[in-house]
C-alpha cells in the first residue's frame, strides 16, 4: 500500500498540471498562431484534459526538485511531456492502431469526434510539446532547453515510443522472442518515462553522472511499469482499468508476463523497485518521493 502522504502528493502534482495544461489549450492564441479550430481544440482538451494520474509530469517534477531545479520550469517541461504522452494515446486507440473505444473511462477521441480529428489532435499535441519547452515561457536558459529538446525527441521519436509502437503493431504478425519484447517495452512504454527521470536533472544543470543515474532510475521504472501494466492486462477489468483488458493475449502479442508467468513478474517487479531504490540511496530523504513513485508504479491497480 501506497503512504498517504505519497498519495496527497502525487495528487497534488496531478492538479497543477492540470492547471498548466487547461491554462495551455486555453481559447486565445499564442503570438504566430493565426487561429484555434474550435473543434481540434476540443479534441485536444478531450484528450489530455480528461483525468489521470500524470504519473510521468510528477517524476518531473520530483527529479527536477531533487536538484534545487525550478518548479516552473518543471511544470511546462512536464505539461510539455503529457502532451506527447496524451498524443500517442490518441493515435494508439485510432483503427489503424490498437482500435479501442474507451480511454480514462470515457470514449476515445476518435469515437467521441472522428478518425481526421483524432489524427490531426495527436499531431498537434506532439508539435505543441516542443513549443511548449521552447518558449520564452519556460525559464530556463537556451543550452538547457536544447538538451531537453534532444532527449525529448529522441524518447519520442522513431528510436523510442514512436518505433516502440511499430513493433507493437508488427508483434500481432510475428511474435517476438524475450529480447524483443524488452526492446519494444523500453521504447513503446520505457522511452518517456526514462525521459521523464533524466529531464529533472536537465533541468537543475545536474552533473554528467548524476544525469545518467536518473536515466538509469527511470529505465528500471520504465519497466515496472510496463510489467505491471502486463499484469493489469491478465487480472483486472476494463472497469477497473478505464479501458479495454485482456486485447494483448486475444491478439497473440508476446509479454514478459505471458513468457514467464505472473509469479516471476510479481518478483520481477520486487527487484525493479529494490535495484530503483538502490539507485537513489546516495540522495538519502530527498529522493523519497521518487522511490515511493517507484512502488506506486510497481503496484498499482489501474
Amino acid at each position: 500500500m501506497q503512504t498517504l502522504s505519497f498519495d496527497h502528493r502525487l495528487k497534488e502534482a496531478a492538479a497543477k498540471i492540470e492547471a498548466t495544461l487547461t491554462r495551455l489549450l486555453a481559447d486565445a492564441c499564442l503570438a504566430d498562431e493565426v487561429a484555434r479550430p474550435a473543434t481540434l481544440l476540443e479534441a485536444m482538451r478531450h484528450g489530455v484534459l480528461n483525468g489521470g494520474k500524470r504519473l510521468r509530469p510528477f517524476l518531473v517534477m520530483e527529479s527536477t526538485a531533487l536538484f534545487g531545479g525550478g518548479v516552473q520550469a518543471a511544470l511546462r517541461v512536464g505539461a510539455a511531456l503529457e502532451c506527447i504522452h496524451c498524443y500517442s494515446l490518441v493515435h494508439d486507440d485510432l483503427p489503424a492502431m490498437d482500435d479501442d473505444d474507451l480511454r480514462r473511462g470515457q470514449p476515445t477521441v476518435h469515437v467521441a469526434f472522428d478518425e481526421a480529428t483524432a489524427i490531426l489532435a495527436g499531431d498537434s499535441l506532439l508539435t505543441y510539446a516542443f513549443d511548449i519547452v521552447s518558449a520564452p515561457e519556460t525559464d530556463l536558459a537556451a543550452d538547457r532547453k536544447v538538451e531537453l529538446l534532444l532527449a525529448l525527441s529522441r524518447a519520442a521519436g522513431m528510436g523510442g515510443m514512436a518505433g516502440g509502437q511499430a513493433l507493437d503493431l508488427a508483434a500481432e504478425k510475428t511474435a517476438p522472442d524475450e529480447q524483443g519484447i524488452i526492446t519494444l517495452q523500453a521504447m513503446k512504454t520505457g522511452a518517456l518515462i526514462r525521459f521523464a527521470c533524466e529531464a529533472g536533472a536537465i533541468i537543475a544543470g545536474a552533473n554528467t553522472d548524476d544525469r545518467l543515474l536518473l536515466r538509469r532510475f527511470g529505465e528500471k521504472i520504465g519497466l515496472a511499469f510496463q510489467l505491471a501494466d502486463d499484469l493489469l492486462d491478465l487480472t483486472s477489468d476494463a472497469a477497473a482499468m478505464g479501458k479495454a483488458t485482456g486485447k494483448d493475449a486475444a491478439r497473440g502479442k508476446g509479454t514478459l508476463v505471458a513468457l514467464h508467468g505472473q509469479a516471476w513478474a510479481e518478483a520481477k517487479l520486487g527487484d525493479l523497485v529494490k535495484d530503483a531504490a538502490t539507485l537513489l540511496a546516495p540522495f538519502g530523504e530527498k529522493a523519497t518521493g521518487l522511490i515511493e513513485a517507484a512502488r506506486f508504479v510497481a503496484n498499482r491497480r489501474n
